[in-house]
């Protein structure tokens, strides 16, 4: 049992809890957290050794580097699942097993600068394409074998959650390490 004033490491900003379907103003706030998400992490990496991002934020977790990399692939996979909802009928997303993914040699690799740059990129069109959407195109649905049926609105909750509570894992590991 966890002490009640004691953070859990695996979700230290809470478990992704999905609001109702979006009002413009709330969805505006969702999108603007997408958009500042690859500075934000950015901002938290910058300067850390090769040691420190080798470090795992938690026993058992990722290093700092396979969190970075990680935010990169989930992400263009975010990316891509909400245009191919925009664009096909009955679209069904093609699930990946991250844990595996984040074993890759390129998943552990120290420099994150790409997956940095890869962030900024995705993020950029990603926002682009959904500051220029409807409240019908929030809706289009797809359907995750794991999920079941979900909203574009539900994932750019997600997503918005995805990018804090990632780098809420470096910065939690930072203060407990006084990095």
């Amino acid at each position: 049992m966890t002490d009640p004033g004691q953070i859990d490491l695996r979700f230290p900003i809470g478990k992704f809890r999905p609001a109702p379907p979006g009002t413009p103003d709330a969805r505006a706030g969702w999108i603007d957290q997408i958009l500042r998400a690859p500075e934000n992490l950015a901002g938290h990496v910058r300067g850390l050794s090769d040691a420190q991002l080798a470090t795992p934020y938690r026993d058992g977790g990722w290093t700092v580097a396979q969190v970075v990399n990680h935010m990169a692939d989930s992400h263009m996979n975010a990316y891509l699942r909400t245009r191919w909802a925009l664009t096909e009928t009955g679209y069904v997303v093609k699930p990946y097993d991250e844990k595996m993914w984040a074993e890759l040699a390129d998943s552990r690799a120290l420099d994150v600068a790409p997956s940095l740059d890869i962030l900024r990129g995705v993020h950029t069109r990603w926002v682009t394409l959904l500051r220029s959407m409807s409240d019908a195109d929030f809706a289009r649905p797809m359907t995750h074998p794991e999920r079941g049926p979900i909203a574009i609105d539900w994932l750019v909750q997600l997503y918005a959650w995805h990018g804090r509570h990632h780098t809420a894992h470096i910065t939690a590991l930072k203060t407990r390490s006084g990095w």
